[in-house]
């Protein structure tokens, strides 16, 4: 069986650029990412499991519980996969020793429900051995996998398929099908064939559609990944473009195809009389996709020394954000974040401390939108707060005078 892909299919489920400026989407896992990727899959399928329900859902489990053995799952978590067969794969989960307990089917849709996975937490010969920055960014993955519109209505087994495609797969070249593919994914292949996740398919080769390519788990490392200690850019990711022409016209257009709210937050950067930024950095910042962040075990360990120095680096950093956007409009980059603060970091060492700061929920922003950090779930909690926040908390002194309004904070 072959296909080849019409040009309509390259640009299938792709967002429009703004005004005639390509945009590509970035990778969401390095190479080292994508081994651990194809290391969870191939876990899975070693287990005795009986049916793609059950394997789907442990990909699910065994992800989020890999570093410590404990996953938490919610029932609404479970309900999003669309499960044939909810209970019999629990039921198959719990026939491994998987400590399932009955509230994932019976109780509070959004309550994590833990769930042991005995394999997962044992010191020696660990299955899954990866750090807690690969096991986040491989979960992200699978998450986003499922959801793409090519696969999300398709039955368990064709999206269980998708997510082994795309781990062992590129929108470049035919690659051999996954080892390990079972039998009930493999019947189901036709399905990504038609529905344009694969852009061709032979009895024992696969190539996957443009429109997924950046779900992709194979590609050579970029050039930026071999740079771990290159300048940042605003938004504390790696530019995917080399050199970046700045033209006002096409800086214009770029603006004019905006959304109100974004050209509004893009306006408070540009003209910002304290920033007073040149042009074509901000442009560059916003219009040119960054790719993911990859961390290298010296980094990691730089890290672990940092943070025992820095006790309170979560509500230092979203006090800082409430008052440098009650002065400037906008939220601070990366660099100006680190800076404000006093904290002499490297490119790489910096965009993992605020990637942990974001991911403990001390700080948030809106996806890959430069200049947007603002307080997160935690600061809130403690009263760390946006003036005119939807909160019951109250916003603290220093961001009592802020010129933000929360349309121009949150494009």
């Amino acid at each position: 069986m072959s296909k080849t892909a019409s040009a309509a299919s390259s640009s299938r489920n792709v967002s429009p650029p703004p005004a005639g400026v390509p945009r590509q989407r970035p990778f969401l896992l390095t190479p080292r990412q994508g081994e651990a990727a194809r290391s969870l899959l191939s876990y899975v399928v070693s287990l005795a499991l009986p049916c793609p329900d059950a394997q789907l859902l442990a990909v699910v489990v065994a992800i989020r519980g890999a570093r410590g053995g404990v996953g938490n799952v919610t029932g609404a978590d479970l309900a999003a996969l669309r499960l044939d067969d909810p209970r019999g794969a629990v039921d198959a989960l719990r026939g491994l020793g998987w400590g399932v307990a009955d509230a994932l089917l019976d109780g509070d849709p959004v309550t994590p429900v833990p769930i042991t996975v005995p394999d997962l937490a044992r010191e020696v010969d660990h299955p899954l051995s990866f750090g807690e920055s690969k096991r986040s960014r491989v979960s992200g993955w699978a998450s986003r996998t499922l959801s793409a519109k090519q696969v999300k209505k398709l039955p368990p087994a064709a999206r269980l398929a998708g997510l082994f495609v795309a781990a062992h797969g590129t929108s470049e070249h035919l690659a051999p099908l996954p080892p390990g593919l079972p039998e009930s994914c493999r019947a189901a292949l036709p399905d990504l064939l038609r529905k344009g996740f694969l852009a061709e398919l032979s009895e024992d080769h696969g190539r996957l559609d443009p429109a997924v390519c950046h779900l992709s788990g194979l590609r050579p490392p970029a050039e930026e990944e071999r740079s771990a200690d290159a300048p940042d850019g605003a938004g504390g990711g790696v530019s995917t473009a080399r050199q970046f022409r700045f033209s006002a016209d096409t800086w214009a257009r770029w603006k004019d195809s905006a959304t109100p709210a974004l050209r509004r937050h893009v306006e408070a950067v540009e003209y910002c009389a304290v920033c007073a930024l040149r042009p074509e950095r901000v442009a560059e910042a916003f219009m040119v996709p960054s790719d993911p962040r990859t961390f290298t075990e010296k980094t990691e360990a730089a890290y672990a020394k940092w943070k025992d120095a820095h006790p309170d680096r979560g509500p230092l950093a979203a006090e800082f954000t409430v008052a440098f956007r009650a002065e400037h409009g906008h939220g601070p980059s990366y660099g100006q974040l680190s800076s404000g603060l006093g904290w002499k970091l490297k490119r790489g060492l910096r965009g993992l401390v605020v990637e942990r700061l974001v991911h403990h929920e001390w700080l948030m922003g809106t996806g890959t939108v430069p200049w947007t950090l603002r307080p997160g779930q935690a600061a809130q909690a403690q009263g760390i707060t946006l003036p005119r926040a939807r909160s019951s908390v109250a916003a603290p002194q220093a961001g009592a005078r802020s010129s933000v309004t929360a349309p121009q904070a949150r494009p």
